[in-house]
């Protein structure tokens, strides 16, 4: 098919109404698909935004913004431009934190519903398999970049996936475009870079039709995938469906393979990163003869931006628990917003019967504290906190007001709910 027909039938598709967004970098790519989408628009009339990132590591990065606005004033596109700060100190590596800040930059300007198309093609994905698979990555990995995927409830598409770059140059030529060459794709240190212009080239020489054939074997390898996720999905409905709280008896009883697949897809599900394949075999380790359902709270496996925990018989998947500065303490109403450091809670504290409470003081909770309850005395906070099921990662970041020398309320302050009352006070939410 036509690239032009392409581009045509992919726009068609995208929601009326709403924006089509396009990652503009000025290169040969990106170059050649606002032009093939600014001429699709005429005949399928749809918001066309172009987006460009300003990564801001090298000199020629102001010339690839100034192309990008000439482009865009000459199509009549309009140009959004998000410069980001990148962090090569994360442990991603230089592409991988420019990568990431992409990420956020898209994330700023792309609402709920809109589409946000990238140029990548068949060369590229051919790249990415080859480097997911020196990684020793398994089918995910391999997968590479999907055609289309859901991401942040918008959609995102790869229209150029299935054509190689050299069609891509000739209808780019054919039709008279000028594009930038970004001068760090000549480094071969990096290695998407080496793989481009030193081991593909020679792959190619020996067989012809490598990058279409690695572009192919991505493909099945979603296909593998998706299959996956659907036996994952089934295993998380047969063992509650809460991909938070995870059964530990029941996900032992499944052979490794699917204990590792359920766990990533559960992951998946949260948002939260997978654990790297060591972490993971720690974690299943633990489960092991239902040892961690045994070891209660003291079961706890992290990994970068997530970690695991085994409580109760579940094992819970979370992103890694906000603390509390130390010496941290607030004076308050008990009527307008409290500002704390896991979060603003709009909650409200009336003490029966008095217009007003005067001022009290919220702090860490630190442990022996006690609240007299209605018709229960008083009462340790612990033990409170044990009866409620209230899991040991929350009790470590929650709050106690107290008024003078009495503890008058207990709070969660990351999930901005009240978890305890003393006799005689009223804990309100905002509706109240």
């Amino acid at each position: 098919m036509p690239l032009q027909s392409l581009i045509d039938d992919a726009l068609a598709e995208t929601p009326p109404g709403r924006v089509v967004w396009l990652a503009l970098s000025g290169g040969l790519d990106s170059t050649l698909l606002l032009a093939l989408a600014a001429e699709a628009c005429r005949r399928h009339p749809r918001s066309l935004h172009a987006l460009h990132v300003h990564h801001g590591l090298q000199a020629a990065a102001d010339g690839f913004e100034l192309h990008c606005r000439r482009l865009c004033s000459r199509l009549g596109v309009p140009l959004f431009v998000e410069r980001v700060a990148v962090d090569p100190g994360t442990g991603q590596g230089l592409e991988g934190a420019a990568r990431e800040a992409r990420y956020a930059a898209f994330a700023r300007r792309v609402l709920p519903g809109e589409t946000l198309w990238l140029a990548q093609h068949r060369d590229d994905q051919a790249e990415t398999f080859l480097l997911a698979a020196l990684r020793g990555s398994g089918v995910t990995g391999l997968a590479a970049m999907p055609a289309r995927r859901i991401w942040r409830d918008s959609r995102v598409e790869r229209p150029l996936l299935a054509h190689s770059r050299a069609a891509l140059e000739a209808e780019a030529g054919r039709r008279g475009l000028a594009w930038v060459e970004d001068p760090s794709n000549r480094d071969q240190a990096l290695d998407r870079n080496f793989l481009r212009r030193a081991v593909l080239p020679l792959l190619a020489s020996r067989w012809p039709h490598a990058g279409e054939a690695l572009s192919r074997s991505a493909a099945l390898a979603g296909e593998a995938e998706g299959l996956l996720g659907e036996l994952a999905e089934l295993d998380l409905a047969r063992l509650g469906g809460d991909p938070t709280g995870l059964p530990a008896a029941g996900l032992s009883a499944l052979t490794p393979a699917r204990q590792r697949l359920l766990v990533r897809h559960a992951c998946g599900r949260l948002g939260l990163p997978t654990p790297p394949a060591r972490r993971l075999e720690t974690l299943l380790a633990q489960l092991g003869a239902r040892q961690g359902a045994r070891q209660g709270a003291r079961t706890r496996v992290a990994w970068p931006g997530a970690e695991a925990r085994v409580w109760r018989g579940h094992l819970h998947l979370l992103a890694p628990p906000m603390e509390l500065p130390t010496g941290w303490r607030a004076t308050w109403d008990g009527r307008m917003p409290l500002a704390t450091p896991l979060g603003e809670c709009r909650l409200r504290l009336v003490a029966e019967g008095e217009p007003a409470v005067g001022t009290l003081t919220v702090v860490p909770r630190r442990g022996g504290e006690r609240l007299m309850l209605a018709g229960r005395g008083s009462r340790d906070l612990k033990r409170l906190l044990q009866e409620a099921d209230v899991p040991p990662w929350v009790r470590d970041r929650l709050l106690v007001v107290w008024q003078g020398e009495r503890v008058v309320a207990l709070l969660d302050p990351q999930a901005s709910r009240w978890l305890a009352c003393a006799e005689g006070w009223r804990a309100l939410s905002p509706s109240r």
